[in-house]
């Protein structure tokens, strides 16, 4: 069973940092989004260095029990393990665009916004949210920095969101002489017009601060590194790794392991032990 810890190592290990063009049929996408989710795809699966397509996708399939697609969180679901969100950055400041998805601290089976698929994948009701943020300058193909952050270390809880959703999506089905559609959206409005041709879709476009504005009270960004690494986590969700996989990564003399205290995204008052990793590497002279 893979984990952010085995991710973090195969990551440090073999780390390129040039986001591959993918191929898709006989057309070469450029979409460097893509690209980065392969990269952690493979860093989860240790596939980075597997050439042979039909070898890769069987590891996959030992390793993963999801993959979702751009419309439908997650990105990916480890067996027996961590929802994984991918997001691609094109600035290393840009805030993080969750469009019609909420900040989650756990991903719920119950949750109306994933498919079936997702749902049906495994026997599972609640999973931790691990949320996998790659800065890549619009300019280059170059993965500078990638956080891997769980969602409880900066989401609230789901309440938080769904009452705000709730609220809006209340007020605008309180909107009279018009006609609404069951929607997992805000609101769909129907029949807007007297002639009943215009439709009117409501969608929410949540956006999320980048780890780097976030968490500069724990991780300045150095401009001078050409790719940095970062991890973080609670101290439980740490403590809960295989002690093999902890003991690899506290004897990494590339690696930084620091005991940190987290604010409390529900009450920023309390401070939660974390623990945050860190590996970089020297930018060119």
């Amino acid at each position: 069973m893979s984990n952010i810890l085995k991710a973090f190592i195969n990551i440090v290990n073999n780390y390129q940092t040039t986001i591959q063009n993918m191929t898709q049929g006989n057309n070469r996408a450029n979409n460097m989004g893509e690209g980065l989710e392969q990269f952690i795809q493979n860093a989860f699966a240790d596939t980075s260095n597997v050439s042979d397509e039909l070898t890769r996708l069987a590891t996959y399939e030992k390793i993963f029990s999801y993959q979702g697609n751009k419309n439908n969180p997650p990105d990916l679901i480890l067996k027996n393990g961590d929802a994984i969100e991918i997001k691609k950055l094109e600035s290393k400041n840009s805030a993080i665009a969750l469009n019609s998805s909420y900040p989650k601290d756990r991903l719920y089976a119950d949750s109306p916004m994933i498919t079936k698929a997702c749902r049906a994948c495994e026997a599972w009701s609640v999973k931790d949210m691990l949320y996998a943020i790659g800065y890549i300058p619009k300019a280059t193909k170059n993965l500078k920095s990638l956080w891997l952050v769980y969602g409880d270390c900066f989401c609230a809880d789901k309440e938080t969101y769904e009452r705000i959703k709730d609220t809006v999506s209340k007020g605008i089905t309180d909107i009279s002489n018009v006609e609404f559609t069951p929607t997992n959206e805000l609101g769909k409005v129907k029949k807007i017009d007297p002639l009943g041709i215009t439709d009117l879709r409501i969608r929410g476009m949540w956006h999320i601060d980048n780890p780097n504005r976030i968490f500069e009270y724990l991780y300045k960004y150095d401009e001078s590194k050409e790719f940095q690494l970062m991890a973080l986590m609670s101290q439980e969700k740490y403590n809960s790794m295989p002690k093999i996989d902890r003991e690899i990564i506290e004897n990494m003399e590339s690696v930084e392991v620091r005991d940190v205290k987290i604010k409390n995204p529900n009450n920023p008052v309390v401070l939660v032990d974390g623990v945050l990793l860190g590996f970089s590497t020297k930018g060119k002279k």
